[in-house]
């Protein structure tokens, strides 16, 4: 937590007159009795409205002060966030040929693994992950029971997962 005699603020608040703060750091403060003893045609009830109005003004500067020092932070530090808005150059020259390749390998890869399935297994799986039936629609569609969709799905993946744990 911020300590209060750091804080213009929090200051001018906790004090019973009025601090005024100065560029140099030099603060001084006006009580009631200063004040009125300035000016006498004033009251105790105009002082009040000036230390709200004190009060407020010093908050406005606190907050507008946090709100922009919270953003004023080295660029270096956001290059390793997500919280940047552009990709850096290296993502693009290098990293972007170099995924296309990694989905390229894929690709291949899947397509390899896919002919490892029988013509049964492939048109399950296919209804299962890409149409989004379930084993039920499937067992339907078929004419067979539902165990046998099962078991055919079950036997397709553990075929892809042996093929992919080769490569």
């Amino acid at each position: 937590m911020k300590n209060f005699t750091d804080s213009d603020y929090a200051l001018n608040k906790h004090s019973e007159g009025i601090v005024y703060s100065f560029v140099d750091g030099s603060k001084v403060t006006v009580t009631l009795e200063n004040y009125l003893a300035e000016n006498p045609d004033k009251t105790a009830d105009d002082f009040r409205r000036l230390k709200e109005l004190s009060d407020g003004d010093y908050l406005e500067r606190d907050r507008d002060g946090y709100r922009k020092s919270w953003k004023d932070m080295p660029l270096d530090i956001l290059a390793d966030t997500l919280h940047c808005s552009a990709p850096s150059p290296e993502t693009d020259v290098i990293e972007a040929p170099l995924e296309k390749e990694r989905q390229i390998t894929r690709f291949a890869l899947a397509k390899k693994a896919w002919y490892k399935l029988t013509e049964v297994q492939r048109r399950r799986y296919r209804m299962y992950h890409v149409d989004g039936l379930t084993m039920r629609e499937i067992a339907e569609r078929e004419k067979t029971s539902h165990v046998a969709v099962v078991y055919s799905l079950e036997q397709a993946d553990k075929k892809i997962k042996k093929f992919l744990n080769k490569q």
